[in-house]
C-alpha cells in the first residue's frame, strides 16, 4: 500500500495527547507576575488553553480583569512566555492514559500518524521527544510551520500533505472547538476527547465521535473511515 492510500490520523497536542496545562499555566503565571497581575489557579486557567500562546495571555489578562492590552505589552509578555515555557516544557506534563498504546496500534495497522497543533513547532518537537513519542509521527506541524494555523483548515490539510497522506483518508483527533472547526472546514471527520481544554463541552460541538479514553480510539476511527480491517501485527514466539 502506497502512502497516499494509507489512512492518516492527525492529532492535536495540548489537551489531546498530553496534559500540558500545569506547565503552560506556570508559564502564564510567570509573565502575569512580571506584569504585577495576580496569578491564576490551574482550574481557573485550564480552559483558556487551546488557541496559542498569545491568546492564552490575552485570556489570562481578561480573567484577571485586564480587558485591554496594547500591542507592545502583549508582544513583551509573549516573548517572556515563550522563553519561560521553553525552559519548563516537561516539568509536570504527562501523556493521557492509553496514548502510547493507541499510537502503536494505529502504526502497526499501517496508519500514518501526524500532529497538527497551535503550539510552536520547536516546542512541539521538543516536548514530544521528551515524552518519548516524537518518533511515532511522520509530521509534527505547529502554529508557525505554515502561513496558516488552526482554525484555518489549511493548517490541517498541509500537515496531512507533509505527512504523505490524503485528506480523503484522514481523521482529526482533538479536544476543542478549534479542532472541530478546523476539521469541519477541511471536510475531515473528527474524534473529540472530553478531558482536554475546552470552554464549551465538546459533546455539544457535535464531533463525529466522542471517546472517553484512548482505548476507544481504534474502534471510533474504524467506524468513521472503514479502514482498519488489517489487524495489528503480532509477534510470534
Amino acid at each position: 500500500m502506497s502512502d497516499n492510500e494509507r489512512p492518516i490520523a492527525v492529532f492535536d497536542l495540548d489537551g489531546t495527547l498530553a496534559d500540558t496545562a500545569p506547565d503552560l499555566i506556570a508559564a502564564l503565571n510567570a509573565v502575569l507576575t512580571e506584569e504585577d497581575v495576580p496569578p491564576l489557579g490551574v482550574a481557573e486557567a485550564r480552559d483558556l488553553i487551546g488557541a496559542g500562546a498569545r491568546s492564552l495571555i490575552q485570556r489570562g489578562l481578561q480573567v484577571a480583569g485586564h480587558t485591554t492590552i496594547d500591542d507592545a505589552r502583549l508582544e513583551r509578555m509573549f516573548r517572556s512566555f515563550l522563553a519561560h515555557y521553553g525552559e519548563h516544557l516537561n516539568d509536570h506534563t504527562t501523556l493521557f492514559p492509553g496514548v502510547t498504546e493507541s499510537l502503536d496500534r494505529f502504526a502497526d495497522a499501517g496508519w500514518i500518524l501526524a500532529v497538527c497543533t497551535n503550539k510552536y513547532e520547536n516546542h512541539s518537537l521538543q516536548l514530544l521527544d521528551l515524552l518519548g513519542i516524537a518518533d511515532r509521527f511522520t509530521a509534527i506541524c505547529g502554529r508557525d510551520t505554515f502561513p496558516y494555523f488552526k482554525p484555518d483548515p489549511r493548517h490541517l490539510t498541509l500537515t496531512i500533505e507533509r505527512a504523505g497522506g490524503s485528506p480523503r483518508q484522514a481523521i482529526m483527533v482533538g479536544d476543542s472547538q478549534t479542532d472541530i472547526k478546523t476539521a469541519r472546514a477541511a471536510g475531515i471527520p473528527v474524534v473529540a476527547v472530553p478531558f482536554g481544554y475546552s470552554d464549551i463541552p465538546v459533546a455539544e460541538l457535535a464531533p463525529d465521535r466522542l471517546i472517553n479514553h484512548f482505548d476507544d480510539l481504534w474502534t471510533a476511527a474504524v467506524e468513521i473511515t472503514g479502514y482498519g480491517q488489517k489487524q495489528p501485527k503480532t509477534t510470534l514466539s
